[in-house]
């Protein structure tokens, strides 16, 4: 691949750093390397995330976070076994190396196979009422509301048939006929939709139950009121190395006490902390599934996807966080319907 040495990184490199290389660069990974260009270690953006969630900065090194050992083929190494490699590892590029471990470039394995298109499917949720966003959605659909030139739904799809997402599902209810006919079966937009009609509310995981024998691999379920441009890509490969049933993308959330923090122990006031600033994450309204997870959402009931996430940790099932660092906002009132209008083109263009 050319230009893979723009992902070059010294181990002494920061998060920031790293992240710079991997968003600008052609390749999804950062390539550690010694002055003499000797590979020792990968990182990846899922790399970075982990990091994040333990609570790294974006000024702390990549010291701890890069794969040490990572997974590399020979320069001599034939397509057939280079293809075996990333199947066995799950891998999306391999580092090619010479007998004395320089690195001489990168595979991009979708490349090397040729597949561009990815069968999973994205399930979005279309169907609510829109009530905060009125009098906006008294004719119209929440996600057929125009941000930039186009309705939302249209820019949510635009972005998984990028990353090579094409089998759409459109869980429909409030004014479903109206997005089934701007939308039809999807072929002008270059994807295929299909859709499910939910006869009365079910929630953000309820009506998955109608999807129920048509899923045999991962999938996407997203709210139809969100707007970002994260890289599910990054996303899939995540949940697949964290070997999860169900991945969250969850968003950093801060908000200020607007008093003073008394700290009280048995009475005593230990410390007064002045309008303190608290983080939290909060779910984003992305979501990959395994399709055995569907056992969970009972039939024909209203079930919400922190209800089906609740079972799933009670049952000790892998349930992972995926931390969004990417632009994102939920359209769910007046003023985020305005603020995505404002800056819809700077960054979607």
């Amino acid at each position: 691949m050319k230009d893979y040495k723009k992902t070059f990184l010294l181990p002494t490199a920061t998060i920031r750093d790293a992240l710079k290389k991997i968003d600008e660069g052609l390749i999804k990974i950062g390539l550690v390397v010694d002055t003499s260009e000797k590979l020792v270690g990968t990182l990846t953006d899922g790399d970075i995330r982990r990091g994040l969630l333990l609570g790294k900065g974006l000024e702390d090194s990549i010291e701890p976070l890069f794969q040490h050992s990572p997974i590399t083929c020979n320069i001599n190494d034939s397509k057939e076994k280079i293809l075996q490699i990333a199947l066995e590892f799950k891998l999306h590029q391999i580092p090619i190396v010479d007998l004395d471990g320089i690195i001489q470039g990168v595979v991009e394995v979708d490349e090397l196979a040729r597949a561009t298109r990815r069968s999973n499917k994205v399930v979005i949720m279309a169907g609510g009422l829109g009530t905060r966003l009125q009098p906006l959605t008294n004719d119209t659909p929440k996600p057929m509301l125009h941000v930039g030139n186009k309705p939302i739904l249209e820019t949510i799809i635009e972005n998984f048939a990028k990353y090579g997402y094409l089998n759409i599902v459109l869980s429909l209810s409030y004014k479903a006929d109206l997005i089934e006919s701007y939308f039809g079966d999807g072929s002008k937009f270059g994807v295929h939709i299909e859709y499910v009609h939910e006869t009365k509310r079910l929630g953000t995981a309820g009506a998955l139950h109608l999807l129920e024998d048509t899923l045999s691999e991962p999938f996407f379920v997203m709210n139809g009121d969100v707007l970002t441009n994260v890289n599910f890509d990054h996303m899939h490969s995540f949940h697949l190395a964290q070997k999860a049933v169900a991945t969250m993308a969850v968003r950093e959330y801060e908000h200020q006490v607007p008093y003073g923090v008394v700290n009280i122990v048995d009475g005593i006031i230990t410390s007064i902390v002045e309008k303190p600033t608290h983080k939290n994450y909060v779910s984003a309204g992305i979501y990959l599934l395994d399709p055995q997870v569907l056992s969970e959402v009972p039939k024909d009931e209203f079930f919400d996807m922190p209800a089906l996430f609740t079972r799933l940790i009670q049952k000790g099932e892998s349930s992972v966080s995926f931390p969004i660092r990417e632009y994102w906002l939920d359209i769910g009132r007046i003023q985020d319907y305005e603020k995505a209008n404002d800056e819809y083109g700077g960054i979607f263009g």
